[in-house]
């Protein structure tokens, strides 16, 4: 019955508004044209409105994990002393690209479930003298925690480190004002809170990340920013551009325009409070506590029933998806995202579509107590509400 109307309410890839799947649609443009040079600078001016900079945000065909890489390659030397945040699957994935690299990554560990205190990052950078550079994860989706790097960057500044902030799950969702806070390299990717196809990943870069990165030993070639720096001069990419995907960013960077960076966040706020009491309603445990909880998706367990099990339960009934645990939450937790094209209605159904699976396990449930309970929420919200 819902073969192919399935609805995406995992960390992403996220659901693409039609509009925006209609912009990639358009007939090819040659990456070289003086159509696509216009196409460019009006995206390369719109992302860094979203980033918040007067700096540099580069444009390159890949995965957001391609936009991590390019930020070790160009930022580190072999056997150089880095200092890497480490909660959960994607602070992890910092930790493996720069031994990749040949880094000496310093593994500052933090509890699952929990965000990293700021006491602890100067702690370590004191220790560590030699640590110019620290990649920090602003929102670990495997686990739905949102760490603070407005208070993580003041303390890297106060040792003179750089700061590296993966947001692939979190840039457009909450704030993270890139020279505002003094955060000096911001990566993300396009299939989040930026409501495009995969394919896209972006780089903030400040003058502090420029000068490190000029005096980098690393090895780069596709992912070199002095490449892209140096073409985006002429409003193109050095290496073939994904046309459809510029086409789509356009009109997505043109909805969130419209809507406005202060109603996005509060958007995203709402859902996530509609969802964690939603759950709560129902019995579930929310893994990460109130002060830590991710604006873009809610982690849980509990209920009475196997996390993989609802997940199987609910997409079977409803036709709606959530994510698994990974790594060592795996088999532990599921996972809702409401990030990107999604709206407070989205989440009294994605609640509902909780109840159905657990009715379909034989769990006991009364039906409209989560979604009530998400709708009561959202009314409250209405004053405040986009």
């Amino acid at each position: 019955m819902f073969e192919g109307d399935k609805l995406l309410r995992v960390p992403g890839p996220t659901p693409v508004p039609d509009r925006v799947a209609l912009a990639a649609a358009r007939p090819m443009l040659w990456h070289r044209s003086p159509e696509f040079v216009e196409l460019f600078k009006r995206v390369e001016a719109r992302l860094k409105a979203l980033f918040e900079t007067k700096g540099d945000v580069l444009i390159i065909a890949g995965s957001g994990t391609a936009a991590m890489e390019s930020a070790v390659a160009n930022l580190t030397s072999p056997g150089e002393e880095v200092i890497v945040l480490s909660g959960g699957k994607f602070g992890e994935r910092w930790l493996e690209i720069a031994q990749a690299f040949g880094a000496k990554p310093v593994e500052l560990k933090y509890p699952y479930g929990r965000g990293i205190e700021p006491d602890a990052l100067d702690e370590c950078l004191a220790k560590h003298k030699d640590a110019k550079v620290v990649y920090a994860t602003q929102n670990e989706s495997s686990t739905a925690v949102l760490n603070d790097i407005e208070a993580l960057a003041k303390v890297a500044r106060a040792h003179d480190a750089l700061l590296v902030v993966d947001a692939v799950s979190s840039l457009g969702g909450t704030p993270l004002p890139m020279d505002a806070w003094g955060v000096d390299v911001v990566v993300t990717g396009s299939q989040k809170c930026l409501m495009l196809p995969p394919g896209l990943a972006f780089v903030g870069i400040g003058e502090r990340a420029w000068e490190k990165a000029k005096a980098a030993r690393g090895h780069r070639y596709y992912l070199d920013w002095k490449q892209y720096q140096k073409a985006a001069k002429n409003a193109e990419s050095p290496y073939t551009s994904a046309v459809s995907l510029m086409y789509a960013l356009d009109e997505s960077l043109a909805m969130m325009e419209a809507e406005g960076a202060e109603a996005r966040f509060a958007r995203h706020r709402l859902m996530r409070e509609m969802v964690r009491e939603g759950l709560r309603a129902l019995g579930f445990t929310l893994y990460v506590e109130d002060r830590w909880a991710s604006p873009t998706l809610t982690a849980a367990t509990g209920g009475g029933v196997d996390p993989e099990a609802l997940r199987k339960a609910v997409r079977k009934k409803t036709g709606v998806t959530f994510a698994g645990g990974q790594g060592e939450l795996k088999g532990q937790i599921f996972r809702i995202g409401h990030m990107g094209a999604a709206t407070p209605l989205d989440m009294v159904t994605t609640i509902a579509a909780v109840e159905m699976g657990l009715a379909e396990l034989g769990a006991s449930v009364t039906f409209g107590r989560g979604a009530g309970r998400a709708l009561e929420v959202w009314k409250s919200w209405q004053s405040r509400c986009w």
